[in-house]
């Protein structure tokens, strides 16, 4: 399940036994090398499919971790592309991993292949007085298509929470990749909106959800395990570490996009392939910005 790299027994066992902040602080380097992290068949999914709906010029990636979706949002933004997350810890490896492939792509230096690239010690990340518009220029952007490097668009990283974004809507596309487990389903209401606050109108919304495994699989199984796992740690433990993958349904999510004012697409993501029953195993969900949120 994890690599030679990857962390250790005990070291989950610290992990999980902290707040979500905390616990991801102390996860970052060696985070990459868990089945946490998205999957690139995954990510170049998605990106493939944006890219056929964009361009954008200034994408958001909600949650952003150690950036594996800071990379599909520079192929498909002219601009400028911001990552927010709650760990410090999981930024530092995120600009060390987006510095070090910026560095390979201008031929700079010999650095790690990609989910490689060492962290620095500190990070600093404040968020942006101007809702992170203003980030050093990086070159001039070229467009329609994927950012060269040298176009590529500015990066900035900021520490801030996703229930209260720290920016103007200034945003035309938002990802975010394997982060609604760790909010509860009484918080999506109030997630949904924050993205829709940061979304100039006609902005998009766009993240990955997987079909849910059936009960006969052993994938139902282990989903159930870990849930109950959770749910008995955070009964008897203190601080919560909110990690329950099962609550994030497709039917909930698409009725609490509506409701914060968005009009939402699905768009299966063929490379996955289909279930018996003719379904998609994955689709990417796209919640356009369309109007105010609406009365429940």
């Amino acid at each position: 399940m994890f690599t030679p790299q990857g962390p250790t027994l005990r070291e989950l066992a610290v992990q999980a036994l902290s707040s979500v902040e905390h616990g991801y602080d102390l996860l970052a380097p060696k985070f990459d090398h868990t089945p946490f992290r998205t999957p690139d068949s995954i990510l170049d999914a998605v990106a493939m499919a944006l890219d056929r709906i964009g361009p954008f010029d200034r994408g958001l990636d909600l949650c952003c971790g150690t950036g594996a979706g800071m990379e599909v949002l520079r192929e498909l933004c002219r601009e400028s592309v911001t990552g927010v997350d709650i760990s410090a810890g999981m930024l530092a490896v995120g600009r060390g991993r987006v510095d070090a492939t910026r560095a390979r792509e201008r031929g700079e230096a010999e650095v790690p292949g990609r989910g490689e690239a060492k962290a620095p010690e500190r990070v600093e990340a404040e968020a942006p007085e101007n809702g992170g518009a203003n980030a050093p220029e990086r070159g001039e952007a070229k467009a329609p298509g994927r950012a060269l490097p040298d176009g590529a668009p500015r990066v900035a990283w900021v520490r801030g929470d996703a229930r209260a974004l720290p920016f103007a809507p200034v945003f035309d596309l938002v990802v975010s990749f394997g982060a609604f487990g760790h909010f509860l389903p009484r918080e999506l209401p109030g997630l949904f909106a924050e993205v829709h606050s940061v979304l100039r109108p006609g902005g998009r919304f766009a993240f990955p959800i997987m079909a849910p495994p059936r009960p006969s699989s052993p994938g139902y199984w282990a989903l159930l395990a870990f849930d109950l796992v959770m749910r008995v740690r955070n009964a008897v433990w203190r601080p919560p570490f909110v990690m329950y993958y099962r609550a994030f349904r497709l039917d909930d999510v698409r009725r609490e996009l509506m409701r914060a004012g968005f009009e939402v697409e699905l768009h299966a993501l063929p490379e996955f392939g289909r279930r018996p029953d003719d379904s998609p195993r994955c689709r990417m969900v796209v919640a356009t910005r369309v109007s105010g949120p609406t009365s429940a």
